[in-house]
């Protein structure tokens, strides 16, 4: 076996506390040995206030994931990265397109690798989904993602901040998904709604065509009460697929053919362990692309002001 890869964590928030922690814990391929934050710390490990002060004070680190918003993540990301260090990249993967794109240089120049991380990608009825849609001729396909921002996120402003995404955070994992298990497809209109107290979306309504001109809906909601709908539909021609609980469950013509636990940051940390062995990088940009493009063609609305 291998040795452990010495891995270091950047800003310890709810989802390094919620995901990233336990499924290092449980990960025999890595060491965590280090942590910066501005404001978190990891217990039995030395903790840093920055980056810069975590690599100078552990020069054994070979790894560190970063899990800082996205508007502070292409600094911390190069800084790594000009260091030789490997990186693993949160979800969104940096603010904007062309700072993941400059990362990417960066990676390959210094012989280190990068991943942009999408979970939803990894959950377990999604590669089900995708090899029956590959099977199938789609019809029309609509993505309906409506959470309540007020229970996932609640007291982080950064979020409504621009470069904050609203509810893309969130969105962005229905596209990480869309873009894994659907035909190439691209952004024909979109309808953003902004609450008159924020700078980032609170619900977004966006239509695509594929390159074969099959339309695709999305609709995004971040005040959703009661349950929560984390849905990708499809009608084709061997019947109506609904891929469900955020790629958990998967029916055709409501027979469930595929419900397995979630295990999506262990496979997230066991996809990074393959490419900083294989030398290689992991960057898929299309998820990101189409927020891009949804701010670039989208109708902005003014909403009546959200307060959390």
């Amino acid at each position: 076996m291998s040795q452990p890869i010495n891995i270091g964590i950047v800003g310890v928030g709810k989802i390094v506390r919620d995901q990233h922690l336990p499924a290092l814990a449980k990960d025999q391929g890595y060491r965590l040995i280090a942590a910066a934050s501005r404001h978190g710390k990891v217990d039995g490990i030395p903790n840093f206030p920055t980056i810069e002060s975590m690599l100078d004070a552990v020069p054994e680190l070979e790894a560190v994931s970063l899990c800082m918003p996205p508007q502070f993540r292409y600094d911390a990301a190069r800084t790594a990265l000009l260091a030789k260090k490997h990186v693993f990249l949160e979800k969104p993967p940096g603010a904007t397109v062309s700072e993941v794109e400059d990362l990417k240089a960066i990676a390959a120049k210094n012989g280190v690798s990068l991943f942009a991380s999408w979970h939803s990608r990894y959950a377990p009825a999604v590669e089900a989904a995708r090899a029956f849609l590959g099977s199938a001729k789609i019809k029309s396909a609509a993505i309906n993602w409506k959470e309540d921002v007020r229970r996932w996120h609640p007291n982080q402003e950064w979020i409504w901040a621009p470069g904050g995404f609203g509810v893309f955070d969130p969105g962005i994992n229905a596209l990480s998904i869309a873009t894994h298990i659907l035909p190439a497809m691209f952004i024909t209109s979109a309808e953003l709604d902004f609450p008159e107290n924020r700078a980032a979306p609170v619900a977004a309504h966006v239509t695509f065509r594929t390159s074969g001109g099959l339309p695709v809906t999305m609709e995004l909601d971040w005040l959703q009460t009661g349950p929560q709908s984390w849905d990708i539909l499809a009608d084709t021609d061997k019947g109506a697929m609904v891929l469900s609980g955020g790629g958990s469950k998967l029916a055709i013509d409501g027979r469930v053919v595929h419900d397995e636990p979630e295990a999506e940051y262990p496979m997230l940390y066991r996809r990074f362990s393959e490419i900083v062995r294989a030398g290689a990088s992991d960057v898929d940009l299309a998820p990101l692309q189409h927020v891009a493009d949804a701010f670039m063609l989208g109708k902005r609305n003014v909403v009546e002001a959200f307060f959390d």
